[in-house]
């Protein structure tokens, strides 16, 4: 396993990383949990990225029933949210309150990683930022982190921070794959050019670059298509269907699958530092580990950006074009 910096902190992650949206109702019960998460460790894996509403809040609790006892063998990253507060209730008193819940449900005395889940357009950084500085400073969080961040966004809530001494956002987590590659206009860029640990979510768009999904058939039974999930609706279209079809046979051409390509694809980019990916069996993260062993020559990463290029109207394009994915993705690729 590769193990590469989240950003400026001094944490080590694994290249492949366990995402805990599956640890929970409806997905995987605690044994199941339990399972995913020793075959993790046993190939590796030392980073595990939930939320304290996962699983219908219950990712947090089953992680930690997992771990108790043996914190020294895993980074954990988890997040908050600033969703649905109570009348009268602060921002400064929903991070704290999420805070020490994910701590409890964790069994750990301090979070690695914790992450703002998603901006709140109403509240200024420095509401944000002061709080979380005091948890850095009484011990119980390491490093803080954004998820669902722009550029702009994130460039001011670190000013803001750099003004008042506090520490800063070191990592960047959001929607990225070989087929939605919004990021690459400025975020991910912003994450190479000032450090910040860039975290991938939905690498293999909810499961839709398994392959498992096939043009004109139903989705099938037991997949996330067929439980009506939103991401592989919106990823299921005419356009990514056609993107797939070329990036198997890319793939199968040089002995290898569309998933190990989506994950090769990923790592190729340097500021990514962790590929994060829910799994529902012991097989998938056996796959996703083995997935990583790819390198892409800086050759076949740009032939892959062509082949998966985007120009904003649905069409697949040449990515010498320009569009999303050309000369974007140029910036990133592998020296």
């Amino acid at each position: 396993m590769e193990y590469r910096q989240l950003g400026t902190s001094d944490l080590q992650v694994s290249a492949v990383g366990l995402g805990g949206n599956t640890f929970g109702p409806p997905r995987l019960d605690q044994e199941q949990t339990t399972k995913n998460i020793n075959r993790a460790l046993e190939l590796g894996i030392n980073f595990i990225d939930t939320a304290i509403g996962y699983g219908e809040g219950n990712s947090e609790r089953f992680i930690g029933n997992t771990m108790k006892g043996k914190w020294d063998q895993l980074i954990i990253a988890t997040k908050f949210n600033l969703r649905n507060r109570k009348d009268g209730q602060s921002v400064r008193d929903r991070i704290f309150a999420h805070c020490e819940e994910s701590l409890i449900k964790l069994q750990t005395d301090h979070i690695d990683l914790l992450q703002l889940h998603q901006p709140d357009p109403s509240v200024q950084e420095e509401e944000v930022m002061e709080p979380l500085a005091a948890l850095v400073e009484q011990g119980k969080v390491r490093y803080l982190g954004v998820s669902n961040y722009g550029a702009w966004r994130h460039a001011v809530t670190n000013k803001v921070a750099e003004q008042h001494g506090w520490p800063l956002m070191v990592s960047s987590q959001n929607h990225y794959n070989v087929l939605r590659r919004h990021v690459e206009l400025e975020i991910l860029p912003y994450c190479q050019r000032f450090n910040v640990g860039f975290l991938p979510y939905f690498p293999l768009g909810g499961g839709f670059l398994t392959g498992k999904y096939q043009p004109g058939q139903a989705a099938p039974e037991g997949s996330r298509g067929a439980e009506g999930s939103g991401i592989i609706s919106k990823t299921r279209n005419t356009r990514n269907e056609a993107v797939l079809e070329t990036l198997n046979t890319f793939s199968q051409e040089r002995g290898h699958t569309v998933l190990e390509l989506a994950f090769s694809w990923l790592l190729a980019h340097k500021q990514v530092s962790s590929v994060i990916a829910g799994t529902s069996s012991i097989a998938q993260v056996e796959a996703n580990v083995a997935a990583a062993e790819w390198t892409l020559s800086p050759e076949e990463f740009e032939e892959v950006n062509q082949l998966a290029a985007w120009d904003g109207t649905g069409e697949v394009v040449d990515g010498s074009s320009g569009g999303v994915g050309s000369r974007a993705a140029q910036a990133q690729r592998p020296q």
